[in-house]
């Protein structure tokens, strides 16, 4: 492809749905390489009811396609299919689909996270109906329910103590009998008389397919292999996230567990012209809201960035 875009944004969620409506409105003319798996986390979320503007809740994909919809009405344009390369040696940036070459003065990467899963068909066949992955998200849907949650590091410990603000019983499910969690955190956890400990212990199924939403876990012990049934309203996965920046890790700076490193108070990464929002690079707040808020940055941010490449070419640098 011979044209050189302004801005092409890698990744179709509430970053990058945000960046296209910013960036299509400031007549940047936006490509959107949104991927198969559009939407994001919020495609396996029911209903989201912390995003203003919804004062009677969304469901997350309805959402997503509410987002992409206003991006498009200003003129962003999507490709529906998965970036396999990019080549960010020098201006304009190469992104690749397949053998298909897209070259574009400035990118805005925001290939969002993915919440481990524990792999079951169960879990999957349940997602959104009682398995979340985000106790800031769903806890107030299960006020005096019992919840099981999965996990033994900081963030497990984390989820636990918040879900016990509306649950009546928070089980935590830990396949060892030492934790990964700081100590600290522990204790917290152990203190509220909510929270009870199941160790040595994993999820084998999630139950309450032929209900249509989650009523037990079956549990097997890890050490003696026997398995027990506990009823439960839902489960949440805390077993961590992976951000989606294996294409960029190259590329771009990036902290150790691989989200992109960008500079204090923007979205601005090592390269010039190539800028990182949502979760690809948040794995503190994890929010569709912060994910959005962080769109709009990329989008002013590159706004920026291509003004002054209009006016001053020497702007661009040699990747650091």
């Amino acid at each position: 492809m011979t044209d050189v875009h302004d801005v092409i944004i890698i990744g179709g969620g509430p970053a990058g749905y945000t960046a296209a409506l910013y960036t299509a409105r400031a007549n940047l003319h936006p490509l959107v390489i949104e991927g198969f798996n559009y939407g994001g986390q919020l495609m396996i979320t029911s209903d989201v009811e912390n995003y203003p503007g919804y004062p009677e809740g969304v469901l997350g994909p309805k959402m997503m396609d509410d987002f992409r919809a206003q991006a498009e009405r200003f003129g962003a344009k999507f490709v529906r299919d998965d970036v396999t390369r990019v080549d960010f040696s020098e201006a304009p940036f190469r992104v690749y689909i397949g053998s298909d070459e897209y070259r574009t003065d400035a990118v805005i990467v925001a290939t969002g996270a993915s919440a481990r899963q524990l792999g079951l068909e169960s879990e999957q066949r349940l997602q959104g109906r009682g398995v979340s992955y985000c106790a800031t998200c769903d806890a107030a849907f299960f006020p005096q329910k019992t919840v099981v949650v999965v996990g033994g590091g900081d963030s497990a410990m984390e989820e636990a103590t918040f879900l016990a603000r509306f649950a009546n019983k928070v089980i935590v499910v830990h396949r060892r009998d030492e934790f990964r969690a700081s100590p600290i955190m522990v204790d917290r956890a152990r203190e509220n008389e909510k929270i009870e400990f199941v160790l040595n212990a994993v999820v084998d199924e999630v139950q309450g397919a032929d209900a249509g939403h989650v009523t037990g876990v079956r549990l097997r012990d890890t050490v003696t292999g026997e398995e027990t049934d506990v009823a439960a309203d839902g489960i949440f996965v805390a077993i961590g996230h992976d951000p989606n920046t294996e294409l960029f890790l190259d590329w771009l700076d990036h902290d150790d567990q691989g989200y992109l490193v960008t500079e204090p108070g923007s979205t601005r990464t090592n390269i010039p012209g190539v800028f990182a929002s949502g979760d690809v690079q948040d794995h503190i707040y994890r929010q569709a809201v912060t994910a959005a808020g962080s769109g709009t940055m990329a989008a002013l941010d590159a706004q920026r960035y291509l003004e002054e490449l209009r006016h001053h070419p020497s702007v661009v640098a040699a990747p650091a």
